[in-house]
């Protein structure tokens, strides 16, 4: 009866060791698609260029396209397909608004003295975040990880400033979760997916060269600028890589709800206790013998 009980558990650590857990899929669900999302209206001056989808809704007012093109995706107006993605991306935004146990940047500088490089977490901010100089978003430590900045009301960038990442993979995320608006300065260079509760303004020549510009509840404003959702297949002769994240979006690439399979941590070392078991109970089996 012993040696039955010991081999039904060390098949239940077998089973154990080699069963799965559930990675989950991209952060952003179908809003994955689009590089630029808004709710009221989506403007444009000039020839910016888009590459993903561009879409808005509830409203329905897209101007400016041209002469503003857009590549490697649809334009779409209200309902169906804009109106999943904003679905989506405001699950993404109260996901990322609640998650805790980060750093409280509040009064800081992001690019400032002391705050030009940064590893991945969580950088919480009261109220409103800036971008002055040059930021570092270094991935060196954690490939996989991200980069959540919870912004509780509005996000500046300093003209010609830049968002620089290196290091990371095609697992990287980098959000900015924004509890009202967003401008970019002129000539910024950005990285990352911008989710404004409000309304995005991204001025003249402003780029964000892997990310989104999503706004939840207002307008994105667009004036000659340059954005791609997917830095692998367009960089805008730039350079600048997304190391296959897809615009930092940390889920490969993929809006589908099919989750990539995982091994449980410390699968292996439970099937080889058991296993070990097994066989010291079955020598000592035999010596009684």
């Amino acid at each position: 009866m012993k040696n039955k009980y010991l081999i039904l558990v060390a098949f239940a650590v077998l089973f154990y060791g080699s069963s799965t857990v559930l990675a989950g899929p991209t952060q952003l669900g179908s809003a994955q698609g689009f590089a630029v999302l808004g709710a009221s209206t989506v403007t444009n001056t000039g020839s910016t260029t888009i590459y993903g989808s561009l879409g808005v809704n509830p409203g329905s007012a897209i101007t400016g396209f041209p002469p503003g093109t857009v590549t490697g995706g649809s334009i779409y107006g209200p309902g169906g397909v804009s109106n999943q993605a904003q679905v989506d991306a405001l699950t993404a935004y109260n996901t990322l608004a609640g998650l805790s146990g980060g750093y409280n940047y509040t009064g800081f500088v992001l690019g400032s003295a002391g705050y030009t490089t940064l590893t991945p977490g969580v950088y919480h901010f009261d109220t409103s975040a800036q971008l002055t100089g040059i930021l570092t978003l270094d991935f060196s430590s954690n490939p996989t990880g991200d980069f959540v900045f919870q912004i509780g009301s509005t996000l500046t960038t300093a003209s010609a400033s830049s968002v620089n990442v290196i290091g990371g993979s095609s697992l990287s995320g980098v959000y900015w979760q924004v509890g009202s608006s967003a401008t970019l300065g002129t000539d910024t260079t950005f990285a990352g997916n911008i989710l404004a509760n409000q309304s995005i303004t991204i001025t003249t020549a402003a780029d964000i060269l892997c990310g989104r510009a999503i706004a939840l509840n207002g307008a994105v404003t667009l004036d000659n600028n340059r954005i791609s959702n997917n830095n692998t297949l367009q960089d805008f002769g730039s350079g600048r890589p997304d190391f296959g994240s897809f615009g930092f979006s940390g889920g490969s690439g993929s809006s589908s709800s099919t989750a990539p399979v995982v091994p449980v941590p410390g699968a292996f070392l439970l099937v080889s206790i058991g296993m070990a078991s097994l066989s010291v109970f079955r020598k000592r089996t035999s010596i009684l013998n």
